[in-house]
């Protein structure tokens, strides 16, 4: 240490035992006119496991509630959130930020679907300028007193997945699966992504987990044995929800009207986001 030390290492290019070191954050502030309490991320390792669906049954949960919720849909060059919801107005803004759109219940979302003329347009970018577009969903976009803001993200490991984790604070993830044997492996992926980037899993879903006869209600696994219960227990994910195979999902988010499913399916999983977002409030 130089006698000449002010003690300010900010100041200091000197490479001294006494020198603070800090981790670099890559954390960024949302708008300043955003207030959100706890920010969710719904992944999955690999497409077509309905990540989409999970987050959009969430957050209308959520929203029965009577918490405010919005959903940020990251998944930039396949968004489906705006459909489900039965949104179709296109978002605005002003110098000042970008405005959310409702959904019919009021739940505030954005989506590149609302940002484009035709909704059916393809964006044809590559990985960084998608990363820099959610990114400015966070920091652009005016999310207005949100207990829950919910993420949907790419499938994968890549750069959106990485970008969220790094730059904003997500409270936890939840992983959507579906149960062939694939799965695990997919699972896995995410799990130790989060664990690298110390991010908690707080749940799984396990998409088209059965079917309900008509006739007697027997749960058929049509793709094979649950793995849902295994998979948790085998990395320590506190919550799991079994979701069925159900026409009438299908309907309602075809016809944008998802917010009308009810279903207690994913009650231990949204009961272990509340424990996790007031364990991050204190």
């Amino acid at each position: 240490m130089s006698e000449n030390c002010t003690h300010n290492c900010s100041t200091c290019s000197a490479n001294c035992s006494s020198r603070k070191k800090e981790k670099e954050s890559f954390l960024k502030e949302p708008h300043k006119k955003s207030s959100i309490k706890k920010v969710i991320g719904i992944v999955s390792g690999k497409g077509g496991v309905g990540k989409s669906l999970t987050t959009s049954l969430l957050a209308s949960f959520a929203q029965k509630q009577g918490l405010s919720v919005g959903i940020m849909d990251a998944d930039i060059t396949g968004p489906s959130i705006p459909k489900m919801f039965g949104v179709k107005d296109r978002a605005t803004g002003d110098e000042s930020g970008i405005n959310t759109v409702l959904s019919p219940s009021g739940m505030q979302m954005m989506s590149m679907n609302l940002l484009l003329d035709e909704e059916t347009s393809p964006v044809i970018w590559r990985g960084m300028v998608i990363s820099g577009t959610v990114m400015q969903f966070w920091t652009d976009v005016i999310w207005k007193d949100l207990d829950l803001l919910f993420i949907d993200m790419p499938p994968g490991t890549g750069d959106v997945p990485l970008t969220v984790f790094q730059s904003i604070p997500i409270a936890g993830i939840v992983i959507v699966t579906t149960p062939q044997d694939l799965v695990k492996m997919v699972v896995e992926k995410a799990v130790n992504m989060a664990r690298i980037m110390n991010v908690p899993v707080l749940g799984l879903v396990e998409n088209m987990s059965y079917l309900s006869c008509p006739d007697c209600g027997k749960k058929i696994e049509v793709f094979g044995a649950s793995k849902a219960e295994t998979l948790a227990m085998e990395y320590g994910i506190p919550a799991v929800a079994r979701m069925p195979l159900d026409a009438r999902i299908s309907t309602l988010a075809d016809s944008g009207r998802i917010e009308d499913y009810e279903t207690d399916a994913l009650k231990d999983v949204f009961a272990a986001i509340e424990r996790a977002a007031a364990k991050r409030a204190d």
